[in-house]
């Protein structure tokens, strides 16, 4: 597995660069490949998205320096920032021997395997709530949200992924949308829950052996240069999906 850290990297380029990628894998020119970065403040929402959960009107997103983005990944409204660690993965699931509830745990796997790395537990939820969590005070249930999943496959290759908060700006994500539509479940961070300050590109570094170990791929880096080469795919525009 091919292994790309982008840095930040604006949300609409980093959309259009894994639709190359994933069409690049369906020519036979890709192997399976991961992009680790972090983005610009954005709200995107899924093919499940609701515009009512995005609770800033236009003005107060561009006083905050939020761009909004409708997409194809699955889910609803979450939004993306400085100081979260962001994986996409781009991977062929048969060859895995994986479907999508399969590869989604898998995903939840890695990520708790990090944290416990961290020394911080936490939890996947059954049904509808993808992502993990931070189990509730006193035993109670799990009501805060570390990592968003939302991905989307297509004849079965993957795009999008998941989203970990470490120094994510929990103000933007608790007031700007309804996280991910659900009510009563607010978004936390490694930081606010008692972990380390951790940049984002310490964390990816720290992150990838879980990733890899729960696909069963052994991880190389390779040059950003060899993924920008590909054709150019345009999305976000000239399509059903709006950009607001």
């Amino acid at each position: 597995m091919r292994v790309y850290w982008l840095g930040r990297a604006e949300y609409r380029e980093t959309w259009a660069l894994q639709r190359s990628m994933v069409d690049a894998m369906e020519r036979g020119e890709l192997g399976p490949s991961l992009l680790l970065l972090e983005h610009p403040h954005v709200f995107t929402l899924g093919r499940r998205g609701t515009a009512e959960h995005v609770r800033w009107s236009e003005d107060e997103r561009r006083r905050h320096g939020v761009d909004l983005v409708w997409c194809d990944r699955g889910g609803d409204v979450t939004y993306h920032g400085p100081g979260q660690l962001v994986g996409y993965g781009i991977l062929d699931l048969p060859r895995l021997g994986l479907d999508i509830i399969g590869y989604i745990q898998r995903l939840q796997r890695s990520l708790i395997g990090y944290l416990g790395e961290l020394g911080i537990p936490s939890v996947p939820l059954d049904g509808i709530l993808t992502g993990v969590w931070v189990p509730g005070v006193n035993g109670g249930d799990p009501t805060r949200k570390l990592a968003a999943i939302g991905i989307r496959v297509h004849r079965g290759l993957t795009s999008h992924g998941f989203a970990l908060n470490l120094t994510a700006d929990l103000e933007i994500f608790n007031r700007g949308i309804l996280p991910c539509g659900l009510d009563g479940h607010r978004a936390t961070s490694v930081a606010e829950v008692g972990g380390r300050r951790l940049g984002v590109r310490e964390a990816a570094d720290a992150y990838l052996p879980h990733f890899a170990a729960a696909l069963g791929l052994e991880p190389r880096w390779g040059d950003v240069a060899e993924i920008r080469a590909l054709p150019a795919v345009e999305v976000g525009t000239g399509s059903s999906l709006p950009v607001l």
